[in-house]
């Protein structure tokens, strides 16, 4: 779920990059939508590892190993 998470905001990225055309723009422009991309990716993963490390702490079966 988290690879598809991390899959889908970098999909949405990619659309955003091309039809809003940022590869014409200017630098400061492309090194915004760089910084928001990434800070976006990084809270979709650690949303997604806090809630493995949630399961795990609770004893969830399912994660065990």
């Amino acid at each position: 779920m988290l690879v598809g998470l991390v899959l889908a905001v970098d999909a949405a990225f990619v659309a955003v990059y091309f039809l809003a055309r940022i590869q014409r723009a200017s630098d400061i422009t492309k090194l915004v939508f760089t910084v928001v991309w990434t800070l976006m990716t990084l809270g979709v993963v650690l949303r997604g590892l806090n809630r493995i490390r949630s399961a795990r702490s609770a004893g969830s079966g399912l994660l065990r190993r």
